[in-house]
């Protein structure tokens, strides 16, 4: 069995929802006529594909989708963006999935029960995944920032799980942007404030520099506060961002939400 016939199987059973290797082989056997039209070869047996499963790199699948994500945001891109950024915009966060123990054994997550977790790179503009890694449930969300690259004047849209200001500062100093909610224990000490506009729900915009010692240690720079009020969910939301140019609106509505 080809690497192609094999993720022609695997795609195959994804797409029609099969739930178990043998529920995929009953589906397979009612095309078998169409086998090498499909691309799955002449033949496919349960052994040959749970085999080629077990022992086949997976990395030969990770570089080929990759090549399709990119192909796919290609042909997805938004050129009527809602905000003029030569740049991407992109989210960053996880989601974790419960998992069979016995089956995924080195994702132990409690006593009893597995879990793995995904965390996906989503590109806004295109609304195409640009980067995904699956980790242990156990694993910390922050230290995910160590694995991306980031593109210069690109802006990456955080939940405050990632706020670690070294990481952050790593990431202002290749010129890319971020936004990030502000943790409540966060010292900040204001320089200025910019106009607002208060009918936009803008409580208040500042420039300044973190208080604390190894904070103002870790990120030595300038960083922009800005306080919003959504009347829509009667919350305040506090963010965190290092792009001194966009309105204070324009990151509240469009970069956040």
């Amino acid at each position: 069995m080809t690497c192609w016939n094999q993720m022609l199987c695997m795609v195959f059973g994804q797409l029609t929802a099969r739930e178990s290797m043998r529920d995929l082989m009953l589906s397979l056997e009612a095309h078998t006529s169409k086998y090498y039209h499909l691309g799955f070869g002449s033949s496919i047996s349960r052994r040959n594909l749970g085999k080629a499963n077990q022992k086949r790199n997976y990395k030969i699948f990770e570089a080929f989708a990759y090549v399709l994500i990119e192909k796919t945001r290609e042909s997805c891109y938004k050129s009527d963006f809602e905000l003029n950024i030569k740049g991407n915009v992109y989210a960053f966060d996880s989601s974790t999935i419960d998992s069979c123990l016995g089956v995924f054994w080195w994702a132990e997550f409690r006593k009893t029960k597995a879990g793995i977790k995904l965390h996906t790179l989503y590109d806004v503009k295109t609304s195409i995944p640009a980067f995904v890694h699956i980790t242990n449930a156990r694993a910390h969300d922050v230290s995910e920032l160590d694995l991306l690259v980031y593109e210069v004047g690109s802006f990456y849209v955080l939940d405050r799980a990632y706020v670690d200001f070294e990481r952050l500062y790593l990431l202002h100093r290749q010129q890319a942007f971020f936004v990030t909610r502000a943790k409540t224990n966060m010292k900040f000490n204001r320089m200025y404030s910019n106009t607002i506009e208060k009918t936009k729900g803008i409580k208040y915009d500042q420039i300044g520099k973190l208080a604390s010692y190894y904070t103002k240690k870790s990120y030595p720079e300038k960083l922009r506060r800005i306080k919003y009020y959504d009347n829509e969910s009667k919350s305040i939301f506090i963010f965190l961002t290092n792009n001194m140019d966009l309105k204070a609106e324009e990151i509240c509505y469009t970069i956040y939400n």
